[in-house]
């Protein structure tokens, strides 16, 4: 995939080039998660206040009528707590996963949200609600810093060590340690978001 128009320049492009680039890439960034998170709110307002029952739009685990939920569940949630608690974390590592351009990052989510939400549907138990963004949040993660080991550039490099850094800790998460939180959610997106920066990676040019 092409790695300008709204993500940053290819990599010979002047130097004045890349850092207008760079700096449409993550203006073009900010915007998408902005709007991307507005959306989940206003989505949680109407929920709660109009009385909706959105939640029951979720994944409903090994049954065949879940399944539409897959599409549906990271935009919804368990009240206002749950959202507040995947809104700082989706902001940022969304906005790192789109700088390298928006289609890429369209598709990443797709590819996360799918093995997300399929991971949950079959390994959680049968029956079960379950809504959230985390898994975006997880395949987000995974995203950028698997990004970084197979592109090989210096910002995604750098991006992905950074983000390994300061969210190491989210990888606890994976385990199943605390109750009503979909641990399976959070372990697949991490697997989303690594098969979505393998399958988009940067390959090399045909001779």
């Amino acid at each position: 995939m092409s790695d300008f128009g709204p993500g940053l320049p290819p990599a010979g492009r002047p130097t004045g080039g890349r850092v207008l680039g760079l700096v449409s890439g993550a203006l073009g960034s900010a915007v998408l998660m902005i709007a991307l998170v507005s959306a989940m709110w206003l989505i949680e307002f109407v929920d709660y206040f109009g009385g909706m029952g959105l939640d029951n739009y979720g994944i409903v685990s090994h049954e065949v009528d879940g399944l539409p939920g897959i599409l549906l569940a990271p935009f919804l949630h368990a009240g206002f707590d749950h959202l507040m608690a995947n809104t700082l974390p989706l902001l940022i590592l969304g906005f790192l996963a789109a700088i390298r351009g928006i289609g890429r990052f369209l598709a990443a989510s797709l590819v996360i949200i799918l093995v997300s939400g399929l991971g949950v549907w079959f390994v959680n138990a049968p029956d079960t609600l379950t809504v959230g963004a985390s898994g975006l949040v997880f395949g987000y993660f995974g995203y950028v810093v698997a990004r970084g080991l197979f592109d090989r550039r210096a910002l995604d490099i750098v991006l992905g060590v950074l983000v390994a850094v300061l969210y190491y800790s989210i990888l606890w998460g994976v385990l199943p340690t605390q109750p009503g939180i979909s641990w399976q959610g959070h372990l697949f997106g991490l697997v989303g978001g690594v098969l979505a920066a393998w399958l988009l990676r940067r390959r090399p040019a045909a001779l």
